[in-house]
């Protein structure tokens, strides 16, 4: 028993560090998007290309990964995941041109994506039912973390010549460091069990279990045996809610939010980069402190409550107040770029910088540069969670007096529901989906919820602009989902066909799939806090649904 502790934190520092790579690497492209568009001269096209292209390989990792996971198991898995990031830092740091960068910030996503998935289940088959809860849902607090210290780099390295190559270049620190934990693990739960003397484990269970261990095809992921339809409903519907509860569009007010209650230029910066990572970080402090006595449903329960009631207030607000800026979006050609001048944009997704004089035909106009992050498990994500590009504001006239009380409402609704996406979808949605599943399929299982998770973010980013009704005008701040211009020059009939229904409704849109979202999880969510991964598996074995799933029994 004398050695257990050790290697408790060893866990620790997996599921920590996993969080903080997964974070960090995120986020780090909101302080090395200026000057990489002063060094190489971006156009807002290829800005958005740059930023985007990591959640296109996060998608193609949540795809494959599950096979992956499941084939060469979990721990291989994450140390394979950490020397793919290490070659797309790599890439990223020596990287001469876009196409590079893109191609660095795609493997990236990719393994970052991998890893997330990976690290949550070892994490989760390892160690005890007690403790499983907690330590899951420290990835998510390593998520906040490493948002926080990418801020923190970003801003010491502004200044420095080509100093985003080492920002990028730091991503590799944790993955490193989390690789050398993971040496000093069992490979799985088997090898675990069968040194129960070095860290409190389930009991033996997993011996046990792999006497009489069925395997799964993918397709039973859909069919009754063992309730695995009504699992999947399970996973799934808590991926989706994460998303289409809006909390990445939501995000992106933030600046506006700090802004309109009389917050400007580089205090309101501050406030919102400081003052939203630092409640993300306490509110998923508070999780792990609940998650395995509260229970994974009350904090769901709670947390989308909370979202709703949030969200449909900044709807309501937003009647009766403006969350309009200017510009977002600095286009530098080719012929104006200024080479090896590096840039000074410390500020996370979400907040903008002082405005900046450009070489423009309106040498007076003062517009303001993009930056961004996408964001999970939550994953959220949050996390984590889901993506987002960030606003860019021209700071605006000072509110009326009569509109003060409203707007200090509106940032009220906005630090409640960062946390409570914090403590409720962000961990919890990852611990539970690391939990339903039996082990020989709950990589790919997973993996398949993950795919959703990436696409609903998408599809909520790209389709934001449309219901808000600002898709064609280029002088809002809605224009920093601008991924979605992409997809309108592909797809130009479409745009007539599109219906808006304005700000206010989009949020009281969010707010009904919130209530929604409530409804679900106290139908279909069952508790698992305290129970070992077969106790789990028995309980849904057993369960059975009488709402949107077909009725039927377990199949034995």
């Amino acid at each position: 028993m004398g050695h257990a502790p050790p290697l408790l934190l060893l866990c620790v520092s997996v599921s920590f560090l996993g969080g903080l790579t997964f974070g960090y690497e995120l986020t780090v492209i909101s302080g090395a998007l200026l000057p990489l568009q002063l060094d190489f001269g971006l156009s807002c096209l290829e800005q958005e290309l740059l930023v985007g292209s990591l959640l296109l390989g996060a998608l193609l990792a949540s795809m494959v990964g599950g096979f992956l996971i499941d084939r060469y198991g979990r721990k291989k898995t994450i140390l394979g995941s950490n020397l793919v990031l290490l070659a797309g830092s790599l890439n990223l740091g020596l990287a001469g041109s876009l196409a590079w960068l893109i191609l660095g910030r795609s493997v990236a996503g990719f393994a970052i994506s991998l890893s997330s998935m990976a690290c949550c289940i070892y994490v989760s088959e390892l160690v005890e039912a007690q403790r499983r809860g907690v330590l899951v849902s420290l990835y998510e607090a390593g998520i906040t973390v490493g948002i926080l210290l990418s801020y923190a780099v970003n801003y010491t390295l502004a200044g420095h010549p080509w100093g985003w190559r080492q920002m990028f270049g730091w991503a590799a620190a944790p993955a490193l460091l989390q690789s050398l934990s993971l040496l000093f693990l069992p490979a799985d739960a088997d090898e675990a069990a069968a040194h129960k003397d070095l860290i409190p484990l389930q009991g033996g269970e997993v011996s046990k279990l792999d006497l009489t261990v069925p395997r799964y095809s993918f397709l039973d992921l859909f069919r009754a045996r063992d309730n695995m339809r009504s699992r999947t409903t399970v996973g799934l519907g808590l991926v989706l809610f994460q998303q289409l509860t809006g909390q990445p569009n939501l995000l992106c007010y933030a600046s506006t939010i700090f802004h309109s209650v009389g917050f400007q230029g580089d205090s309101s910066a501050v406030l919102a980069s400081v003052g939203l990572g630092t409640v993300k970080v306490v509110a998923t402090l508070i999780a792990m402190g609940l998650v395995d006595r509260a229970g994974r449903r009350a904090l769901l329960l709670a947390g989308c409550a909370l979202m709703a009631l949030s969200v449909s207030g900044i709807g309501l607000v937003s009647f009766a107040i403006s969350m309009d800026s200017g510009p977002s979006c600095l286009t530098m050609p080719n012929s104006t770029r200024l080479p090896g001048l590096p840039g000074d944009s410390a500020l996370p997704s979400g907040i903008s910088p002082s405005p900046l004089p450009t070489p423009s035909k309106n040498h007076g106009e003062k517009v303001s540069s993009i930056s961004g992050q996408s964001k999970p498990h939550s994953a959220v994500w949050a996390s984590t969670g889901p993506p987002f590009w960030a606003l860019g504001t021209v700071a605006p006239t000072r509110p009326a007096g009569e509109h003060v009380l409203l707007h200090w409402t509106a940032l009220l609704c906005m630090m409640i529901f960062v946390s409570a996406f914090s403590f409720g979808f962000g961990p919890v949605t990852w611990l539970v989906l690391s939990e339903i599943y039996p082990m020989k399929i709950r990589g790919r299982a997973f993996a398949f919820c993950n795919s959703f998770n990436w696409t609903a973010n998408l599809f909520i980013s790209l389709s934001f602009l449309d219901l808000i009704g600002q898709s064609s005008k280029g002088d809002t701040p809605k224009e920093h989902f601008k991924f979605s211009r992409i997809v309108d020059s592909l797809l130009p009939p479409l745009q007539k066909r599109r219906g808006t229904i304005g700000l206010s409704w989009t949020f009281l849109l969010y707010g009904l799939t919130a209530i929604l979202g409530v409804g679900f999880i106290y139908l279909f969510v069952p508790e698992t806090k305290g129970q070992s991964l077969a106790e789990i598996d028995q309980q849904f074995q057993r369960r059975r649904y009488h709402c949107f799933v077909t009725d039927y029994d377990a199949v034995d």
